[in-house]
C-alpha cells in the first residue's frame, strides 16, 4: 500500500538540522512525485533539504486555493499506480491550517497510508511557550477583515476564554499584524492575558505573554513578520 508523507518544513529562513529530523531528508530524497503550494518553493526546499536530489526528474502538483476537487482527485493518481507522494506545505506541517488536508481526505477515503512527519507547528510551539491552558484550546485561523466584523470576532474569543477555560489562537497576514495588535487591545479586558508570539524558530523568534494593560505600554514591531497570537485569562 503507497504512502502519503506530509512532509513539514521551516517557518522561516532557518537551519534544517535544529528543526528537522534527519529522517524527513531521507524520505524526501528518494520520493519522486509532491503535491505542493508553490513549485519553486518546494523546489527550494527539496535542494536545501538534499542538494543531491534531482529536481528536474520530479513531478509537482500544485495545491492552492484555485485547485477544483477533481484535480485534486488526479493529483492521486500516481499513489493508485503504487507510487508513494509526498505533501509539502510553504510553512510548518502540512494539513495544518493548510490546504493540503483536502488531499490527506481523499487518501484515507481511500485506505491510503498517511504518515505524519515530525516539524515545527507554530500553533503549538506558540501554546507550549504561552503560560496558556494547554488542555483545552481552539485554533480559529484568520479572523474577518472588516473592522467591525473583527471586532465581533475578538469579543466572541474573548467570552469564550472566560466561559470555557478555552485558550484562543489565532493568525493574521503579517502585513497587518500591527492593525490585529491594536485592535486586540482596544476590545478586551485589561486583565486578559495576551500572548505574540512572532518568527518562531527563527533567530529572531519573540514570543511574550502580557496582559492587555501591560501591552499597552509598548508594543512590539509585528510588520511583515509572522506572528501568531493567543489570549486567554
Amino acid at each position: 500500500m503507497p504512502n502519503l508523507f506530509l512532509i513539514p518544513t521551516s517557518l522561516g529562513e532557518s537551519d534544517f538540522n535544529r528543526i528537522l529530523p534527519s529522517q524527513n531528508t531521507e524520505t524526501v530524497s528518494v520520493l519522486r512525485y509532491f503535491i505542493v503550494e508553490d513549485v519553486r518553493t518546494a523546489r527550494r526546499f527539496l535542494k536545501k533539504a538534499n542538494p543531491a536530489i534531482d529536481i528536474d526528474s520530479l513531478t509537482f502538483f500544485i495545491l492552492n486555493q484555485h485547485t477544483s476537487p477533481e484535480e485534486l482527485s488526479d493529483f492521486l493518481k500516481p499513489m493508485f499506480n503504487g507510487n508513494d507522494m509526498g505533501v509539502i506545505s510553504e510553512a510548518g506541517c502540512p494539513a495544518i491550517a493548510d490546504p493540503g488536508a483536502d488531499v490527506v481526505a481523499i487518501a484515507q477515503k481511500n485506505n491510503f497510508i498517511v504518515v505524519p512527519l515530525v516539524g515545527p507547528s507554530s500553533i503549538l510551539l506558540s501554546l507550549m511557550a504561552s503560560g496558556f491552558n494547554g488542555q483545552n484550546f481552539a485554533f480559529v485561523g484568520y479572523l474577518p477583515i472588516q473592522p467591525d466584523e473583527r471586532s465581533k470576532a475578538i469579543k466572541k474569543l474573548e467570552s469564550r476564554v472566560y466561559s470555557e477555560n478555552q485558550t484562543q489562537i489565532f493568525i493574521e497576514t503579517p502585513y497587518r499584524n500591527m492593525k490585529m495588535l491594536e485592535e486586540i487591545l482596544k476590545v478586551c479586558q485589561p486583565s486578559t492575558r495576551l500572548c505574540i508570539a512572532a518568527d518562531i524558530t527563527l533567530d529572531t523568534e519573540y514570543i511574550k505573554t502580557k496582559t492587555m494593560k501591560e501591552w499597552k505600554t509598548q508594543l512590539p514591531d509585528l510588520n511583515k513578520r509572522p506572528s501568531i497570537f493567543l489570549i486567554y485569562k
